[in-house]
């Protein structure tokens, strides 16, 4: 999980661009389910990013705060970013994040909106929100 540079901003796709741009200074507002608790409202999630940048082929440096379980925490976090088309999406598995532990995800970004699904041990279930400057 190395941090590794940023890229040279020339050399981003128009797509690659216009992500970039669309998550600085942004936040991820929404909740998250947890499966087998479906009778249970879903819970407020938000992750606050000043920035991302790309640092390799499928490789993105999440520049984010992050709060979970209790804990609250702003680090660089390098993850794959695959793309369906012109769909960004996150893809991590058994990915572990410092201070928070190990995680399986798969969220999508378009528009102004973000979705998919997370997986920590036991828990999983289902994230979603907007992304708001």
């Amino acid at each position: 999980m190395g941090l590794g540079s940023a890229v040279d901003p020339a050399s981003l796709t128009d797509l690659e661009r216009q992500f970039a741009e669309r998550m600085r200074d942004a936040a991820l507002v929404g909740q998250f389910t947890i499966t087998g608790r479906e009778d249970r409202p879903a819970r407020p999630d938000r992750y606050d990013i000043s920035s991302v940048e790309k640092v390799g082929d499928d490789r993105w440096r999440f520049n984010a705060r992050l709060v979970y379980g209790g804990i609250d925490v702003t680090l660089p976090v390098v993850v794959p970013i695959v793309w369906a088309g012109d769909t960004p999406m996150i893809s991590i598995t058994d990915f572990t994040i410092p201070q928070l532990g190990t995680f399986d995800t798969r969220l999508i970004f378009h528009d102004d909106r973000y979705a998919g699904s997370w997986q920590h041990g036991e828990f999983g279930g289902l994230m979603y929100g907007t992304i708001e400057r």
